[in-house]
C-alpha cells in the first residue's frame, strides 16, 4: 500500500479544482466576490467533499455504483450520463476562454469575434479528439504542469502586479470599502453569477477515491479538505480582486477578463510585450486540462453502457487503440454545432455564460442523486465497512442537496449584467440545453435500449 500525506492530498485536490478561468466572472462584483466564493464553498464544496469521501472509502465503482446501490441502476446511469454530458457544454465554454486568451497573442480585437471563437473551438476540439483517439500516453502529465504554468505563476504575477498598481497611487476600478462586501441586491438576477461557482467547485467526487490512501482517514481527510479549501479560495479570490482593481466592471469580458487585466497592468509598467507570453501559458494549461478530461468521462460512460446495454452498439465500438472514438466523434459533432452558436450570438460573453450555466445545471443533477444515494446507503448499509464516516451525514446531504437545487433553479434567471437579449430566448436556450441533454437524452437511451446492446464480455 502506497500512503500519501494529507498535505499531498490537499495539493492534488487544489490542482484539480482551482483555475483562473472563473476570475473575470467574479471580478464583476469587486470586493463582494469574497462572499460569493465563500458561500458555495461552505454549502457545496464542503458537503460534496466529505460525503464523497465516505462513499469512495466504502464502495468502489464511482458515482454509478454509489447511485445504483443507493437508489437504482437507471438512476446510476443518469448520474454517470450527467458526468459525461456536462463536458459537451464544458468544452465550448473552456475553449471559448482559450479563444479569447489566444486573441491577445495575435490581435486583442479578435476576443469579441464570435467567428474567431467558433473557429478556435472547432480546431482545438477536433485536434484533441485526434490526439486522444491515438491513445497517446503521457497526456495526464500536462494537467499537473498546467497548474504551475497556467494557474499559479500567472495568478501570483497578476496579484503582485495588482498590488504594485495600487501601491503606485492608482485608484481601484472597483470600490474597496466595507459597504461593498456584499453584492448589491437588485432582485434574484443580481445573484445569478454565483451559479458559476458551483461548477468551479465541482469534481470533488473524483478526488474522493484517494481517501483510502491516507493512514488515518478520519483525522487526515478533514484537514486535507480544509487546507484545499483555503488554497482554492485564495486562488479564486485574489486574482478576481486584482482584475477588479484594474478593469472596470462595465468593460470586463467574461472570457477575456484575465488577459484584459494583464494587458492593462503591463501597459502601466510599459511591458505589454509580456501579454502574449502570459496568453500562451494560459492556453497551454487549458488545452492540457482539456486533453486529460476528453477521454475520462466518456470512458466511464462506455464501461457502464457495455455492461448494462445503455448505448447502441455504434457508440460502444472501440478503435484499434482501445479508445471510444465513436463517442468522441458524436460528441464533437454536437460541440461543433454549439461552437457555431458563438458566431450567431452577438455577445461572446453572453454565449460563454449560457454554456457555463448549462454545464453547471447538468452536473448538478448528478450531485442531487449523489446526496440522496449517500443518505440511503447510510440507512440501508449502516454496518458496511467505510474507511471514513462523514460527520452529520444527513445534515451535510440536506445542505448540499438544497444548495444544488437552488443553484440549478437560479440558473434559469438571466443575470443582471446582461441587459441585452431576450429573456424568454435565454430561458429556452438554458432549458433545452440542461433538461434536454441532462434528462431527455438518457431517458430515451434507457427507454429504447435492446437486449442485444449489452456486451456479455464487458468487464
Amino acid at each position: 500500500m502506497v500512503w500519501i500525506s494529507w498535505v499531498a492530498l490537499a495539493m492534488m485536490t487544489t490542482s484539480s479544482v482551482a483555475s483562473l478561468r472563473p476570475a473575470p466572472t467574479m471580478a464583476v462584483y469587486g470586493l463582494a466576490c469574497i462572499f460569493l466564493y465563500l458561500i458555495p464553498a461552505l454549502v457545496f464544496l464542503l458537503p460534496t467533499s466529505l460525503v464523497s469521501a465516505e462513499l469512495a472509502s466504502g464502495w468502489e465503482g464511482g458515482v454509478y455504483n454509489w447511485v445504483s446501490l443507493g437508489i437504482s441502476k437507471p438512476m446510476g446511469f443518469l448520474a454517470v450520463w450527467c458526468q459525461f454530458a456536462m463536458t459537451i457544454f464544458y468544452y465550448p465554454s473552456l475553449l471559448g476562454y482559450v479563444a479569447s486568451t489566444l486573441a491577445y497573442v495575435f490581435n486583442p480585437d479578435l476576443a469579441a469575434s464570435g467567428v474567431w471563437t467558433a473557429l478556435v473551438i472547432m480546431i482545438c476540439y477536433w485536434s484533441g479528439v485526434w490526439i486522444s483517439a491515438r491513445g497517446t500516453k503521457g497526456v495526464a502529465g500536462l494537467a499537473s504542469g498546467g497548474l504551475v504554468i497556467g494557474t499559479l505563476v500567472p495568478g501570483v504575477l497578476l496579484v503582485a502586479l495588482g498590488v504594485v498598481f495600487l501601491g503606485q497611487g492608482n485608484s481601484s476600478a472597483a470600490p474597496m470599502t466595507t459597504d461593498n462586501l456584499l453584492p448589491a441586491w437588485a432582485g434574484l438576477a443580481s445573484l445569478v453569477l454565483i451559479v458559476n461557482n458551483f461548477l468551479s467547485y465541482s469534481g470533488m467526487e473524483m478526488n474522493a477515491v484517494h481517501v483510502s490512501s491516507l493512514r488515518e482517514p478520519g483525522k487526515e481527510f478533514p484537514k486535507a479538505i480544509f487546507l484545499a479549501m483555503a488554497m482554492v479560495l485564495a486562488i479564486f479570490i485574489l486574482p478576481a480582486l486584482a482584475i477588479s482593481w484594474v478593469v472596470p466592471a462595465e468593460q470586463l469580458s467574461l472570457t477575456a477578463g484575465v488577459m484584459q487585466a494583464f494587458d492593462a497592468v503591463f501597459a502601466e509598467f510599459g511591458s505589454q510585450w509580456l501579454t502574449p507570453v502570459i496568453g500562451i501559458m494560459l492556453v497551454t494549461a487549458s488545452l492540457g486540462g482539456m486533453l486529460t478530461w476528453l477521454a475520462g468521462p466518456s470512458k466511464g460512460l462506455l464501461l457502464i453502457a457495455r455492461q448494462e446495454g445503455y448505448l447502441p452498439p455504434y457508440l460502444q465500438r472501440l478503435n484499434k487503440h482501445g479508445v471510444q472514438q465513436n463517442i468522441l466523434v458524436v460528441q464533437g459533432l454536437v460541440t461543433t454545432v454549439i461552437a457555431l452558436l458563438y458566431a450567431f450570438i452577438p455577445d461572446v460573453s453572453s454565449a460563454y455564460w449560457i454554456f457555463s450555466v448549462i454545464t453547471t445545471q447538468v452536473y448538478l443533477i448528478m450531485y442531487l442523486l449523489l446526496f440522496v444515494a449517500a443518505v440511503r446507503l447510510r440507512r440501508s448499509h449502516p454496518d458496511h465497512p467505510r474507511g471514513y464516516r462523514a460527520p452529520m451525514l444527513t445534515g451535510l446531504c440536506g445542505v448540499g442537496f438544497a444548495a444544488s437545487l437552488a443553484a440549478l433553479l437560479v440558473g434559469f434567471v438571466p443575470p443582471s449584467q446582461f441587459e441585452s437579449g431576450d429573456t424568454g430566448l435565454y430561458i429556452v436556450f438554458v432549458a433545452v440545453g440542461a433538461l434536454g441533454l441532462g434528462l431527455l437524452v438518457p431517458y430515451l437511451f434507457h427507454r429504447l435500449r435492446k437486449p442485444s446492446w449489452k456486451q456479455v464480455d464487458a468487464s
